[in-house]
């Protein structure tokens, strides 16, 4: 970035943190991560994709992280670190790259943030411009509350999260420790809860639940996080969400779950731990999802799926002419499966003989 200091780590102090076999000059130093095919000699690459080995000795990366299966195998710059996870390896290394080039926390509070007096903020924590803190909150040690959020009244913040601008955490609701609030988000809006009256008008059901999110917990740009109509909506350790997706009230997320963009998911769905939602995912309410379930981009989930694995829903793209065919297949599919059942049936009576 222009005007940014630019830090080096050597080989051996990667080593050294992060673990691993090096084959090559410890003293050599990088300072950036960058693809395969575009590294220079400042930087380190690697490789987790067998369909990308042929670039390993094109590469003019000063070195690259290699799996296991591929040792004694090397860069024209001789250095390697082999690793039996590089895409691992690659993101804890990336996270100790950019909080190099990040500049110091400093704690404080912005002139220009409303604190209510009444809440209770650490000492250590960092308020910027804008920021609305009301009664009762209670930031805690580490917290970096960017511009223009909101906490509001009662709610809980935890150590050394941060909430980027713009992102607001509703009356009440709970964020443990590490989390982080991407721009925009919201956690602890109302659900859309609603009942009809006589006249078929909406009257809203007042939503006294709250959010709780647990630690480590990253929730995207734009996602929403609804608070619970009478019981909690909880979100477990680890969970990552990433942008625009919407979590209605009463859902529980296991740990370690991961949502991608567009996913929505209807009030008091229950997702297990350490499970992969695709982009664009539709999940209907009340249903459960077991731990270790896996559910491809674009899928409908209309009812529980009790065992992990790997589920698709969604309908393969074709040329319009023939997803026009297949479409008039599929609304027919009734009548042609009781259309088969008949023919069975006919079937069964000729290869049955008579009884006596």
């Amino acid at each position: 970035m222009p005007g940014a200091v630019v830090h080096k780590l050597t080989l051996e102090q990667i080593v050294s943190r992060l673990g691993g076999e090096l084959v090559g000059n410890p003293q050599t130093a990088v300072a950036r991560i960058r693809p395969i095919a575009s590294a220079g000699s400042d930087d380190i690459t690697f490789l987790s994709q067998p369909r990308l080995h042929a670039q390993l000795a094109r590469t003019a990366a000063a070195a690259v992280i290699l799996p296991e299966t591929l040792k004694g195998e090397l860069p024209a710059s001789g250095n390697a670190i082999y690793t039996a996870d590089p895409y691992l390896y690659y993101a804890r290394l990336s996270q100790w790259l950019w909080q190099l080039g990040q500049p110091p926390f400093e704690p404080g509070r912005h002139p220009l943030a409303h604190i209510d007096p009444a809440a209770r903020v650490s000492a250590q924590a960092r308020i910027d411009a804008f920021a609305v803190i009301e009664a009762g909150a209670e930031i805690g040690e580490g917290v970096h509350i960017g511009a223009g959020c909101h906490v509001g009244r009662g709610a809980l913040i935890g150590a050394h999260s941060v909430l980027h601008p713009r992102s607001v955490v509703g009356w009440g609701c709970r964020l443990g420790a590490r989390c982080v609030l991407q721009p925009g988000a919201v956690v602890g809006s109302d659900g859309f809860g609603y009942a009809r009256d006589a006249t078929g008008a909406g009257v809203k059901i007042a939503q006294v639940g709250v959010a709780v999110l647990g630690d480590d917990v990253e929730v995207g740009a734009n996602s929403t996080i609804d608070r619970g109509a009478l019981d909690n909506t909880e979100i477990g350790t680890g969970v990552k969400i990433d942008n625009l997706v919407q979590i209605a009230h009463n859902v529980r997320i296991g740990a370690h779950t991961a949502l991608a963009g567009c996913v929505g998911v209807s009030g008091s769905a229950q997702i297990g731990a350490y499970c992969f939602i695709g982009g664009g995912v539709g999940i209907a309410g009340h249903l459960r999802i077991a731990d270790g379930v896996v559910i491809g981009g674009m899928s409908l989930v209309s009812r529980s799926v009790l065992q992990p694995g790997m589920y698709t829903g969604a309908f393969p793209l074709d040329t319009h002419a023939n997803w026009e065919r297949n479409a008039a297949t599929l609304r027919q599919l009734y009548q042609l499966r009781e259309r088969l059942r008949a023919l069975e049936r006919q079937l069964d009576s000729v290869k049955t003989p008579p009884s006596p």
